[in-house]
């Protein structure tokens, strides 16, 4: 049985209406949040429409090209990172929404709730079955669009044949797979929690370490794990998150949103940037702020 998700990483609020709790929509890239370990309670299914790159759900990696699926439980504990050209469909819906489904076929959502199995989260694309998958995820992004009559009858039908035939593919049981422990995914949690309310502290890896008393080598191995980089590197990557942030919601100096992010000088925060996003701090101001010139 999958462990309740303990308190230290905050959930993300993701909103999916009362009268119909489910989301469709496609990406380009992955974004700062996405980039960071987060959680939350619907269930999500990814399908890489096209490009590369790499999941980690749970401590675990799953690199992924064009065609493959995955399969987010509400209690993982996951990010992306992208390879090259990544292009993804995300549905996102509240397991509630299949309820009368659910008492027709009890294992329609197995494959989400199996945590015992690290093949249940990724379906790599491998033919016809996958391509009968693709197929129900790309209508129902259709069909969540065209907002047409009875657009919501068909949704729920197409994802429950989906569904199914995940079921399907999965066949009589699951591979087995290692993961990490539940205690210690918690103690990557606190980590986390603790680095993410005080960004701007000059942070230390015998610090992290000494959070959840380990030595620093340990603790460095299975934070890179949990998070699939260093502690440090992560650090960076929240610190440059939370900058984007600062960047979208108002108007403060650059310098003084480095600061605040934990950079101790400009020209640092601006190389990190621009390794790390692609842009500089301040063209990144201009386009979240609609203006591209």
């Amino acid at each position: 049985m999958k462990p309740l998700l303990p308190t230290p990483i905050a959930r993300d609020d993701i909103y999916l209406p009362a009268d119909f709790p489910l989301t469709a929509s496609s990406s380009v890239g992955v974004s700062p949040s996405f980039q960071r370990l987060h959680w939350h309670r619907a269930l999500e299914i990814n399908l890489i429409a096209q490009g590369s790159g790499t999941y980690v759900i749970n401590g675990r990696e799953y690199p992924f090209g064009q065609g493959d699926l995955f399969l987010i439980d509400s209690d993982d504990l996951h990010r992306a990172y992208e390879g090259q050209d990544l292009q993804m469909i995300i549905v996102m819906f509240d397991p509630a929404l299949l309820a009368a489904g659910q008492r027709f076929d009890p294992e329609l959502l197995l494959p989400f709730r199996n945590s015992d199995s690290g093949s249940s989260h990724h379906i790599v694309s491998s033919g016809g079955q996958s391509q009968v998958m693709i197929q129900y995820i790309e209508n129902i992004l259709k069909e969540y669009r065209a907002k047409m009559r009875s657009s919501r009858s068909v949704i729920i039908a197409q994802l429950m044949l989906f569904l199914a035939e995940v079921n399907r593919h999965f066949g009589t049981g699951f591979e087995s797979a290692d993961f990490m422990p539940p205690r210690q995914l918690e103690q990557m949690r606190e980590v986390i929690r603790n680095m993410e309310q005080d960004l701007s502290r000059p942070w230390t890896l015998k610090e992290l370490a000494d959070l959840v008393h380990l030595s620093p080598s340990r603790f460095s191995t299975l934070f890179s794990q949990a998070a699939g980089s260093s502690p440090l590197n992560y650090l960076v990557q929240l610190r440059l998150s939370h900058a984007v942030q600062l960047l979208e919601e108002g108007s403060d100096p650059i310098v003084d949103i480095a600061i605040s992010c934990g950079f101790r000088n400009l020209s640092n925060f601006n190389r990190l940037f621009r390794r790390h996003l692609g842009v500089s701090p301040r063209e990144m101001r201009r386009r979240l702020h609609g203006n591209p010139a």
